[in-house]
């Protein structure tokens, strides 16, 4: 088959239009390695403040839980939730009838013992009174031993008797004691001056009596005094001290910010959801409120800022400045475009380098810094930077991906436009 002088053409054309293909796209590949365009800021000094968040509620510093001390249906109720009541004030009558009759029981049976240790007494004196008779006889031998003995022993038994009469007579006063005392607790009086916070019992309920289990009529709070009461993670619990200052702040009053105190922080762990995925270890810690005025209630949900550690002139960087590499990803790069010399870097126990890139004739090199406190937005620079080094801030994908020793970038907003990185990825 002979080929046409046009197919001719353009068979031997084919050749040439693969190199000129090949041409534009290396053309192509070679405009890809564009600079990074990335946003940078002068490395300064600055005061930094690092914090420990945690949750928990309002309770007052105050409050007391009532509980009956004895089982019984309540007859009175003399005060409703909200009431201010003063210390001595009275509060409930719980019915009394059954713990009257027991008091009763127990005075008779006291009179009863009594007037039998009475009785015993007599006879004691007696048998005390012939055994000495006989003893006189038996000294003049007038009477034999044999009788002598017969008197003594009487004398002991009914002596004896008499001890016995004496402990069931003290056993008798407990036993009313114990009656008066179980009278006396069926009227609650009120045992601090303070608010009426919280009442679950009505007239006609039961109150079972804190022996059995704790069972609270009402709790009596001073609300003049309020504190958070918040849950602190373990890992952060080694860095609060008493003393150490703190904002509150409550979801019911979102425009009101209050300041406080750690006053106090406990021993032992509290574990939630024990031997699952979910597992949380936490400290209860307290914060005096310094000035909770009229608005707080018990029970609110608080949420709390507790300072930990203030730096007023530290060496600090944004953040998301601070990327973390391997050795790998960092000493395969040179240092700068036109060196071979290679950065030596040390990484940490999980075999990371924290890094911040420094800009220099528009190229970047991954700087090692040892970080120091960090508050919401920056971080303490210990080693690795000087004041008024030119550093990269953003964007946060380029820190985090793209950047490299050598890199070369273009700036677009120098020392400004520092860009919050997403949530989670702070560096501690």
């Amino acid at each position: 088959m002979k080929l046409t002088k046009k197919k001719k053409i353009l068979y031997m054309g084919l050749p040439l239009i693969v190199v000129i293909v090949i041409l534009v796209m290396v053309s192509m590949s070679g405009n890809s390695e564009e600079a990074v365009s990335v946003t940078t800021a002068k490395v300064d000094k600055q005061r930094v403040v690092e914090t420990v968040t945690a949750t928990g509620r309002i309770q007052p510093k105050t409050q007391v839980k009532i509980s009956a001390d004895v089982a019984a249906k309540i007859t009175r109720l003399e005060v409703k939730e909200g009431d201010w009541v003063e210390k001595g004030e009275f509060l409930v009558q719980l019915d009394r009838e059954r713990y009257l009759a027991a008091v009763q029981s127990a005075e008779a049976n006291m009179r009863a013992v009594e007037a039998n240790a009475h009785l015993v007494r007599e006879n004691m004196l007696k048998a005390e009174k012939d055994f000495n008779r006989t003893k006189e006889l038996y000294n003049q031998k007038l009477e034999s031993q044999a009788g002598m003995d017969q008197m003594y022993a009487a004398y002991q038994v009914e002596k004896a008797r008499y001890q016995s009469a004496l402990e069931n007579v003290a056993q008798s006063k407990a036993v009313l004691k114990q009656a008066q005392d179980d009278l006396s607790k069926t009227t609650i009086y009120a045992p601090m001056a303070g608010t009426i916070s919280q009442l679950n019992k009505e007239v006609g309920e039961i109150a079972l009596g804190s022996q059995f289990q704790e069972d609270v009529i009402m709790v009596i709070s001073n609300l003049s005094g309020m504190e958070a009461l918040v849950d602190v993670d373990e890992n952060d619990i080694v860095s609060i001290q008493l003393g150490d200052s703190a904002t509150i702040e409550v979801d019911a009053l979102p425009d009101m910010v209050f300041r406080g105190t750690v006053s106090e922080m406990a021993n032992s762990a509290k574990i939630s959801a024990s031997g699952t995925t979910d597992q949380k270890t936490e400290f209860e810690v307290k914060i005096a409120i310094d000035d909770p005025g009229n608005s707080l209630r018990p029970g609110m949900t608080a949420s709390s800022d507790i300072v930990t550690e203030i730096r007023d002139s530290a060496l600090a960087v944004p953040i998301q400045c601070v990327a973390v590499r391997t050795p790998d990803q960092l000493q395969g790069v040179p240092a700068e475009a036109d060196s071979s010399e290679k950065i030596t870097y040390t990484p940490d126990k999980d075999g990371f380098v924290q890094i911040v890139f420094v800009v220099h004739d528009s190229k970047v090199k991954a700087v090692q810094v040892e970080s120091g406190i960090q508050s919401g937005t920056h971080i303490e620079v210990l080693n690795g930077l000087d004041v008024g080094d030119e550093i990269v801030t953003g964007n946060y994908r380029a820190i985090s991906q793209f950047l490299n020793n050598g890199t070369e970038v273009k700036v677009e907003n120098t020392g400004g436009g520092a860009e919050t990185p997403p949530p989670g990825l702070a560096i501690n």
